[in-house]
């Protein structure tokens, strides 16, 4: 028996940026709710308090995932987001341009 196989091509988009907020709860509602909003799938979420270091958060997604690093001694927070589907990632970022998180 012989197996066709379709080539499909392999993609992932990235958006990268800094907040001055260092929140967890801001943080979380604001990007689970964007994740929401833009209809992507969420598959999981996790998240981890460091005493007084910060926290981390991650969505994982159907299309890729959301990451979040606080960094509250620096004023920061580093937000990642990954994602095969190039037009969800494109309306996320437009989404995001509104935010005021403070």
């Amino acid at each position: 028996m012989k197996t066709t196989y379709k080539h499909i091509e392999a993609n992932i988009y990235s958006h990268k940026i800094w907040s001055a907020c260092t929140e967890p709860s801001a943080l979380k509602e604001t990007y689970g709710g964007l994740l929401k909003e833009v209809d992507f799938t969420i598959i999981l979420f996790n998240e981890h308090h460091f005493p007084e270091q910060g926290y981390t958060c991650f969505w994982l997604l159907g299309e890729s995932h959301l990451a979040i690093h606080t960094f509250p001694e620096s004023g920061k927070s580093y937000i990642e987001l990954s994602s095969c589907n190039k037009e969800k990632l494109d309306l996320f970022v437009d989404k995001e341009k509104s935010i005021n998180l403070k």
